[in-house]
């Protein structure tokens, strides 16, 4: 009984805020635009203040440099397979590739993650979303604009990473960290400062993310079968990629990230940003029922993480 006590104090609070969502957009108890704002509060606001604490409190080692490499490159091979893969199951969207790889951890990960988890434990997630940050804000995005026909502004992809709050929080933080700055400055109680200042501006943030997605479930008009197949094609690309990275992981940087933060990375859905690119109506329902479609994924598992 005191089991499923947990697991009911960890998987409730998260369907009653997505169902809380889902009554806010039924109702109109906020509006599309106000729900868009809470949405940048917790992106440019909430997040960088847990990734600035992550990065800051946590220990360096070589495993830190490799683990978001290593995410690198794992997210270019689910791109690959994406693009291979649509060929075997009839799928000639473009967007096929792009919804093999890359992962939603801004705005669904960090929130389920630390509901889970605890937020003490963030730094081993946050260690594998470097990588997979670093692949979306430039192979991700120049993929994606030469698939549309676009020459590709390699200028303003270099201002959006460099001035993106979600990566500045990160520099920061390894810059706090890596430099012993962070350990420095604890006695003289500047370090308890930071983490009182980046504790409350993050609090709110798995709400806000919570009833954001709630808000855009929308599953009414699905085209199922392709979105089935889509969904599934990820789903197998995922687990050979999950169960990879783990391998070669504990192999050369054991100890650097735990199973639970891989497991909840690789169930995540694609970025939700992948819409904005479809410019033909068709394609951007598909991608967007897609996206839906994994979202449930994601939270179906991570109730069954809960479960275990």
């Amino acid at each position: 009984m005191t089991h499923w006590a947990d697991v009911s104090r960890t998987v409730l609070p998260v369907i009653l805020v997505i169902g809380l969502g889902v009554i806010c957009r039924s109702s109109g108890l906020i509006s599309r635009e106000g729900i868009n704002a809470l949405k940048r509060v917790a992106v440019n606001i909430c997040l960088p203040a847990v990734l600035l604490k992550a990065f800051a409190t946590t220990q360096y080692g070589p495993g830190d440099l490799l683990i978001p490499l290593i995410m690198f490159a794992v997210c270019a091979l689910g791109w690959l397979l994406g693009r291979a893969g649509q060929k075997l199951v009839n799928m000639p969207s473009r967007f096929v590739p792009f919804l093999t790889t890359g992962f939603e951890a801004g705005m669904l990960g960090y929130a389920l993650y630390q509901m889970l988890y605890g937020s003490d434990q963030v730094t081993y997630f946050a260690r594998i979303d470097l990588g997979q940050v670093l692949f979306v804000f430039t192979l991700y995005k120049i993929l994606l604009g030469a698939g549309d026909d676009k020459k590709a502004d390699r200028g303003a992809l270099i201002r959006d990473m460099l001035t993106s709050p979600i990566i500045l929080a990160i520099a920061a933080g390894v810059l706090l960290g890596a430099s012993g700055l962070y350990e420095a400055l604890a006695p003289s109680g500047v370090s308890g400062v930071i983490d009182a200042c980046a504790e409350l501006i993050a609090a709110p943030t798995s709400v806000l993310i919570l009833l954001g997605i709630g808000y855009d479930l929308v599953l009414r008009d699905i085209p199922w079968r392709p979105t089935l197949k889509a969904v599934g094609l990820r789903a197998v690309i995922m687990a050979a990629l999950c169960a990879g990275f783990l391998l070669l992981v504990r192999a050369i940087a054991p100890g650097y990230v735990t199973t639970g933060a891989a497991v909840m990375m690789f169930m995540l859905p694609p970025p939700f940003v992948l819409p904005v690119f479809a410019d033909d109506a068709d394609q951007r329902v598909f991608v967007s029922s897609a996206l839906s479609v994994s979202t449930l994924v994601a939270i179906a598992g991570f109730c069954v993480l809960a479960a275990l």
